[in-house]
């Protein structure tokens, strides 16, 4: 899931009050397997409506969103277009990853092992067509602004932010940097006390800022040698040189500044494909028509498909809402003093 850039990146925490009155283009699919893999019931079963349906997406959506309208942040969603053929045979793979959990939750599920069930059910999210419709659906009802990227979601982001149309790009990933994005968060759709992975202990998650800038000047590289390094430890779109990491990859490049030079003095072996991949980050297919406009929650919508299609509790949805509505106020109020 993204590249695995942690040890050259420059993080620094922040809160989500720090982030009141800015644009965030949020990672669709990034933020919904997060919601599809975190909200689920103690034995990892997924949120489900009285018909079977998964709703986890749905509750996320709502209540993880109005955390961020709460806190005057005007978030728009953005969601994957058609994937690079490059990367089908990566999804192949997850797919296949999925299906092998699965088998070992259900395991875990007839051996009484709650935690270890858990554990494999969040490996399990898989999104599709009817997720992504009703989560568009949602997002219209809710008056949150949604745009559909021509390939990938974080590819758009970055355009966007690039652009100066958002202020910052929220992905777990670190492929927004790759992509251009001048500035990242992260944990901004999980921030809130989680448990640690095959332990009993819980940690406050946080958002936290990467500048690219910052990243590239702490390691004395270019945007265009960041993606080489990414090329070398391996992407969505290539596995990758056995034996290296980030800072081999760093060290590398580095030393022979590009891809082409470490071939050529034989220091890896060829890398196929790699001035495509290349492409794909420095010169992505992005959609540039699109509109980000913020409107006043259409509460009957949002029932209608919560409560009614889901039996949401209506209790709940209403107060949520309640946060919907005091954000439209907020910048309903500010336009009345633009006249520019």
């Amino acid at each position: 899931m993204g590249v695995d850039l942690k040890p050259l990146i420059v993080a620094k925490q922040i809160s989500l009050h720090d982030l009141k009155g800015k644009v965030v283009a949020i990672d669709a699919y990034n933020a919904m397997h997060q919601f599809l893999s975190i909200i689920r019931q103690r034995d990892g079963t997924p949120l489900k409506d009285s018909k079977g349906r998964i709703t986890s997406h749905l509750s996320g959506l709502l209540y993880r969103t109005a955390n961020l309208v709460e806190e005057g942040i005007k978030p728009v969603y953005v969601f994957d277009g058609k994937p690079h053929p490059l990367k089908l045979k990566t999804l192949e793979e997850r797919k296949a990853v999925r299906e092998e959990a699965k088998e070992e939750w259900i395991k875990a599920l007839e051996a009484g092992d709650l935690e270890e069930a858990f554990k494999k059910a969040v490996r399990t999210s898989s999104i599709d067509k009817e997720k992504v419709e009703e989560a568009k659906k949602l997002l219209d009802a809710l008056g949150i602004p949604y745009v559909d990227a021509k390939s990938e979601g974080e590819a758009q982001a970055a355009y966007m932010n690039a652009r100066g149309d958002v202020d910052m790009v929220a992905s777990q990933d670190y492929d927004a940097l790759l992509f251009g994005s001048p500035l990242l968060v992260r944990n901004l759709a999980i921030t809130g006390k989680r448990k640690l992975p095959d332990k009993q202990i819980y940690v406050e998650v946080v958002p936290e800022e990467v500048e690219l800038q910052k990243v590239l000047e702490k390691n004395g590289i270019t945007r265009e040698q960041l993606v080489d390094i990414a090329i070398l430890i391996g992407t969505d779109f290539n596995e990758g040189i056995k034996g290296i990491g980030p800072k081999k990859a760093l060290q590398l490049i580095k030393e022979y500044k590009s891809i082409e030079r470490l071939v050529e003095m034989k220091k890896i072996p060829e890398i196929e494909n790699y001035e495509e991949i290349r492409k794909i980050f420095l010169e992505p297919e992005v959609n540039e028509n699109y509109k980000l406009e913020w409107r006043e929650v259409d509460e009957n919508k949002v029932i209608d498909l919560l409560c009614n299609e889901h039996q949401f509790s209506e209790d709940r949805v209403r107060n949520a809402l309640e946060k919907y509505k005091k954000f439209a106020k907020s910048f309903k109020q500010k336009s009345l003093f633009d006249f520019g």
